[in-house]
């Protein structure tokens, strides 16, 4: 997938946010929820904790597609509570993952 630094649209977000959950599963990841607009006024992105251990993952995709997809990847990881060296491992593989992707829709 080549970088994208035009604005996302739905068909965008929602075709990034399954091609990550998989890769996600793949790794053994727990995959957040995910969703755009955030509920919370004026926010760019947000992480909310649901009952039962899942997580909701919300981010504006009116943004470019880069930054997008970098928070959606942060999403992942905060859900998974990864940070430091494992953290910048899994960032990489995951990242990795979507730039051999290319879309077709």
């Amino acid at each position: 997938m080549e970088a994208v630094t035009a604005p996302l649209d739905a068909l965008a977000f929602s075709w990034l946010a399954r091609h990550l959950a998989a890769e996600a599963r793949r790794l053994g990841l727990t995959v957040p929820g995910f969703r755009s607009p955030p509920r919370r006024a004026g926010a760019v992105r947000t992480l909310r904790r649901v009952e039962g251990g899942g997580c909701i993952v919300a981010v504006r995709r009116e943004r470019p597609g880069v930054e997008v997809v970098a928070d959606l990847v942060d999403g992942v990881l905060a859900a998974n509570g990864l940070a430091g060296a494992a953290g910048r491992a899994q960032r990489a593989q995951l990242l990795a993952a979507l730039a051999t992707l290319s879309r077709v829709a």
